[in-house]
């Protein structure tokens, strides 16, 4: 299952093809008519394991029944903002695809929470056995479906377990649970994910948790998990089938200009085969012709633009096969393929409130995005940007924001250099303020994120004006 990483750097963490690979886009003419009707599109309730199937009078009877989810409004392809931020995390967006949401609170939990929370803290020590098993089984059990995932599985495994972990942790609060899993089910079709591939995916996951979960396993925690699952998967469903009605699975895009800012970072510029519609701050998933089903999450460097172009900024990093190949093999021609549209790390334009963005290296690109849109919307409100980075060589945009600050009088840019460590961001931030009548945006390494998060925080700043999109890692920093 997809799960955020941080937005502006090949970091690894959504290392693969998703559960399924690519298919042909829908027919604009076709898919409407033939598109099943909801019912069709019901996952087929798992089975537990070495068990026969239910009595359809008996106590599980309703067990592939699928709860309704609350529904919720929520702009196309944007996550609703949470108590932690706009996402979570993009904890992401994430992310996958989408941010990782805050974790809950665990008071009051259901029965069948604490039964499926018992079995997690259980395999959670052995939990590269648990995947490794979950993917044998898979393969072993469904063969045509190894040739859809990469070569490479280790990042895979990863983020597998996080979406299950997430999924577990707020299995109570469907506030919280469905819209993550509503972007994860829009996120999985470019991944080529049909309904028919979830009971299998089940089926798996099941056997694989009975084989380690030795100490909390019995037929009510392995109901428990059935009913989990059976909704997990059919809220992702539906809103795969709903997204398929108004968009793409995926967008073709060509490299226009590929401008090499520094040996590793490039600003690459490409034009959608059709319209794009994104809001300044999300971010989106991008696969490369060198390295297909592998993709990787990067923020948009701008605000949508007249020409329909988009822009990522890119830093190669150390084994980094899409960045790398982003940065040193990409040439204007070269055709990439992009997911949607995600995060929530998006300005409101309602309030006058100031903006305070923290963007450090490439995480500059999503705040430059930001000060753009305020710009476009014409509300004089402040907006006050620090630009950290480890050398001066680093700030490879800092002209581009001097010439923002030179055209706008609310926008103040200050540019932090972390030399030898002695002044970090998030310190430097702290000799300024007061903040708490500002909304914060953070961008950028995981590191920089959690301090900033912490700093902001102990100078006053509420945790629900205080927005990024990152990997799952920074749950913790984020509640």
């Amino acid at each position: 299952m997809d799960a955020p990483t941080t937005t502006s750097a090949d970091s690894g963490s959504d290392g693969g093809g998703g559960w399924f690979t690519p298919r042909k886009t829908p027919d604009p003419e076709t898919s409407g008519s033939e598109r099943q009707d909801a019912a069709d599109r019901r996952v087929a309730p798992v089975r537990p394991v070495g068990r026969p199937a239910p009595d359809p009078s008996g106590p599980l009877a309703d067990e592939g029944r699928i709860p309704e989810p609350r529904s919720h409004s929520e702009p196309p392809h944007a996550a609703p903002a949470t108590p932690a931020g706009p996402a979570g995390p993009s904890a992401s967006a994430g992310p996958s695809a989408e941010p990782r949401p805050p974790r809950s609170l665990r008071d009051n939990a259901s029965p069948e929470a604490i039964l499926v929370r018992r079995t997690m803290e259980e395999v959670g020590p052995v939990a590269d056995q648990v995947t490794s098993y979950f993917y044998a089984l898979l393969f072993v059990r469904h063969p045509e479906l190894r040739q859809l995932f990469p070569a490479a599985m280790d990042t895979q495994r990863d983020r597998l377990l996080r979406a299950l972990l997430t999924a577990a942790e707020h299995v109570d609060n469907k506030l919280v649970l469905v819209p993550y899993l509503k972007n994860l089910g829009r996120g999985h079709r470019k991944y080529g994910t049909h309904a028919a591939h979830y009971p299998a995916v089940g089926e798996c996951l099941i056997a694989a948790l009975t084989q380690y979960a030795t100490t909390t396993w019995s037929p009510e925690a392995e109901a428990a998990w059935v009913r989990t699952y059976t909704t997990i998967s059919q809220v992702m469903i539906d809103a795969a089938a709903e997204d398929e009605l108004k968009a793409p699975a995926w967008w073709l895009a060509e490299v226009v200009s590929h401008d090499l800012r520094t040996p590793d970072i490039a600003v690459v510029t490409v034009r959608p085969d059709q319209p794009y519609p994104f809001l300044a701050g999300q971010y989106t998933t991008l696969e490369t012709p060198w390295w297909p089903r592998i993709w990787r999450h990067y923020s948009f460097a701008s605000a949508p633009r007249s020409d329909g172009l988009l822009s990522f900024h890119v830093k190669a990093v150390p084994a980094g096969w899409v960045s790398n190949a982003l940065v040193h093999r990409a040439r204007p021609g070269d055709v990439l393929r992009l997911g949607p549209p995600a995060g929530s790390m998006t300005v409101d334009h309602n309030t006058d409130s100031g903006l305070l963005c923290l963007g450090g290296g490439t995480g500059i690109a999503p705040i430059k995005a930001l000060v753009e849109d305020v710009a476009e919307h014409g509300r004089r409100r402040p907006v006050e940007v620090f630009y950290g980075a480890r050398t001066d060589h680093d700030l490879y945009d800092i002209d581009t924001m001097l010439r923002l600050q030179q055209s706008h009088h609310w926008l103040s840019v200050r540019p932090i250099v972390d030399r030898q460590a002695h002044l970090q961001l998030p310190d430097a931030v702290r000799e300024y303020g007061p903040w708490n009548e500002y909304d914060a945006y953070l961008s950028g390494p995981p590191g920089m994120i959690r301090s900033g998060v912490d700093a902001l925080r102990s100078v006053g700043v509420p945790g629900d004006r205080i927005r990024h999109d990152s990997i799952e890692d920074l749950v913790a920093a984020a509640t």
